[in-house]
C-alpha cells in the first residue's frame, strides 16, 4: 500500500549520467509517474522508515574512460567541479534514489493490515527490487501454529500446485524452511538448468512455467517469532541480482518480516476470538413447524460481545434472544456466553414471560457481574397462532417485514441490564400475518454504518422495504440482502470493534 508518486531524480553531469545507473528506483516505471525533482531540495535523513541508511558504495558507479590521444575532452560541470566531485554527486544521487525507493516501499507495506495484502505487497516490491517478474512467498511459522499458506505472484492456482509436487528438499524455499544445508540465508539459483544436480521433477516444473533463475530469501523476525517462511522471485532468463539490489532486498525483506509477525499475531488472535465466538453460539438453529429461522453473525478481530439465541421451549413454542455485552475481547466473549446460558435456563423454566426471564437475568448480572452491563431482547413464540409475546432491555425494537407493512415494534422503554436496582418492563404481543418476517438485530448493526441513530434506523427501514419479493420467502436471503444494502462494498465482513447479530424469524 505504499503508493510512489514519484521517483526523485538528481541533475549530475550528462555525459557521467549517461555511463552510470542511478540506483535501483529506475525499476519502479510500473509504480510511479515522473515529477519535478524538488524531492531532493530536503536534507538526507539518517534513518528511513525504520531502515539503517547505511548503504555500501553502488557498484554501478564507473569510473570514465581514460583520454587517449585525439579524443576530445569531456567539459567538466557548469559549477566548475572537477571530475571526482562529478563522481561524488553522483554516487549520492544513487544513494538517495535507493534510499527514497525503500522509505516509499516500507510505508506502502505498512499499509497493509492483513496478512494477505503483506504478503502480496511484499511480492510485488521484491520482485522490482531485484528485477524479477514472478515470485511466491510459502509462510510456514517455526511455531507450527499457523496460519500455513502459499500466494503466488504472476503464477495461478494451477502453477503453484505444479510447483508443490517438486519435492521440497529441490526447492531453494524448502531448504530454506526445513533447515537443510545451505538454506541459511539468500539462495540464488542463476542458471538452473546449468546445473548437473537439479532435481528432474524441478527441471520439469520449470520448463512447464518457464522460469531459468530463482533467488530465494527466509523471512524472519527478531523475538520469539523466529523464522516466518520463505520468498522466492523467479525469472525468465538466466539472472541474479547484483550486490546493491541483494542489499536493498535485504533491508526491505528485513523490515518486512518484523511486519509480518504484527500481522500474524493479529490473525492468530482473530481467529482464536471467531472459534470462542463461534463455540458459543448455536452451531445451528431449531426446525420448528410454522416457522424458518436464519442468522448472520460478523465479529472483529478482538471478539465481541454481541448474541443471538433460538431454543424450542415446551407446548411447540420458541424462544428467541439477541443480545450484548459491554466491552471486547476475551472477557466480553466470555461473559456473553454465560449470560446466554443463563437466559436459555430461565427461558426454558418460564419463557411464557419474557418480563420474568429479563428480571432474573438483571438480578443475576447485577449479583456476578456488578461492573458490566448488557441489553437484550427475549421474544416468546408460538408459531402456530403466530403469535410473539417480547421484552428488550435497552435493546433496539424488531422490525416486521410483509407484503403490506414493514415497521419497527413499539417496545417499552427500559435501561439496559445491570444499569437498575431492579429491572421490570411490560412485555409487548404481537401478531405476525403469514409470509411476514421479525427481523431482531444488535445496536452494532446500527453503528456499523457510521450514521447517526435516527439515519441508521431509516435506512435499516428502507433496506427492509426494499427486499424484492423473490427472496421474501427466504429468510436467509432477506437477511443478506438487508446486510448488503445497509453495509456495501463487503463493510460488513470488514474488521470493526462493532459486531452485527441480525437474526430473522418468517412465520408460514
Amino acid at each position: 500500500m505504499l503508493d510512489i508518486p514519484s521517483r526523485v531524480r538528481v541533475h549530475v553531469e550528462t555525459p557521467l549520467a549517461a555511463q552510470n545507473d542511478m540506483g535501483v528506483c529506475d525499476a519502479f516505471e510500473q509504480y510511479a509517474p515522473v515529477r519535478e525533482p524538488d524531492a531532493m531540495n530536503a536534507p538526507h535523513p539518517p534513518k528511513v522508515a525504520g531502515i539503517d541508511s547505511t548503504v555500501p558504495s553502488p557498484a554501478h558507479t564507473v569510473a570514465p574512460a581514460p583520454v587517449t590521444a585525439g579524443t576530445p575532452t569531456v567539459p567538466a560541470a557548469s559549477s566548475g567541479s572537477s571530475g571526482p566531485g562529478v563522481l561524488l554527486t553522483d554516487r549520492l544521487a544513487g544513494w538517495v534514489s535507493d534510499l527514497t525507493t525503500l522509505h516509499e516501499l516500507t510505508e506502502r507495506l505498512t499499509r497493509t493490515d492483513t496478512l494477505p495484502d503483506a504478503l502480496q505487497e511484499l511480492l510485488r516490491a521484491g520482485a522490482a527490487l531485484v528485477g524479477a517478474r514472478r515470485g511466491l512467498v510459502v509462510l510456514e511459522p517455526a511455531d507450527r501454529l499457523g496460519p500455513d499458506t502459499m500466494i503466488g505472484l504472476g503464477l495461478g492456482r494451477a502453477d503453484l500446485g505444479h510447483i508443490e509436487t517438486v519435492p521440497r528438499s529441490a526447492l531453494s524455499y524448502g531448504r530454506i524452511l526445513e533447515g537443510l544445508p545451505g538454506g541459511e540465508g539468500e539462495i540464488a539459483e542463476p542458471d538452473l538448468f546449468a546445473e548437473d544436480g537439479l532435481d528432474p521433477r524441478h527441471r520439469e516444473v520449470a520448463a512447464r512455467l518457464g522460469y531459468a533463475a530463482s533467488y530465494a530469501m527466509p523471512l524472519e523476525a527478531d523475538g520469539a517469532s523466529g523464522r516466518l517462511g520463505a520468498a522466492v522471485w523467479l525469472y525468465d532468463e538466466p539472472a541474479e541480482p547484483g550486490e546493491r539490489r541483494r542489499h536493498l532486498i535485504g533491508l526491505y525483506v528485513r523490515y518486512a518480516g518484523e511486519h509480518l509477525a504484527r500481522l500474524l499475531e493479529v490473525e492468530r488472535t482473530r481467529a482464536c476470538m471467531k472459534t470462542m465466538a463461534e463455540e458459543l453460539l448455536p452451531s445451528r438453529l431449531p426446525r420448528v413447524p410454522g416457522v424458518q429461522l436464519a442468522a448472520r453473525h460478523r465479529t472483529g478481530p478482538r471478539g465481541g460481545g454481541d448474541w443471538y439465541d433460538a431454543l424450542p421451549l415446551p407446548d411447540a413454542a420458541l424462544g428467541l434472544a439477541v443480545g450484548s455485552v459491554t466491552g471486547s475481547g476475551p472477557s466480553a466473549v466470555a461473559a456473553m456466553g454465560r449470560l446466554r446460558a443463563s437466559l436459555r435456563a430461565y427461558a426454558v423454566m418460564e419463557g411464557e414471560d419474557p418480563v420474568a426471564v429479563l428480571s432474573d437475568l438483571e438480578l443475576l448480572l447485577r449479583l456476578t457481574e456488578p461492573a458490566r452491563s448488557a441489553t437484550a431482547l427475549f421474544a416468546y413464540c408460538e408459531p402456530a397462532l403466530r403469535k410473539i409475546t417480547l421484552a428488550g432491555a435497552g435493546h433496539c425494537p424488531p422490525l416486521v417485514l410483509g407484503e403490506r407493512r414493514t415497521e419497527f415494534v413499539e417496545t417499552s422503554v427500559s435501561a439496559p441490564l445491570g444499569m437498575l436496582a431492579c429491572w421490570e418492563a411490560p412485555s409487548v404481543e404481537l401478531e405476525a400475518e403469514p409470509g411476514e418476517t421479525v427481523l431482531l438485530y444488535t445496536d452494532g448493526l446500527l453503528h456499523r454504518t457510521g450514521d447517526p441513530v435516527d439515519r441508521a434506523f431509516a435506512r435499516l427501514h428502507a433496506a427492509a422495504a426494499g427486499v424484492p419479493k423473490p427472496l421474501r420467502h427466504d429468510p436467509g436471503a432477506i437477511a443478506d440482502h438487508v446486510l448488503r444494502t445497509l453495509l456495501p462494498d463487503g463493510a460488513a465482513e470488514r474488521d470493526s470493534d462493532e459486531d452485527v447479530v441480525l437474526l430473522a424469524a418468517r412465520f408460514e
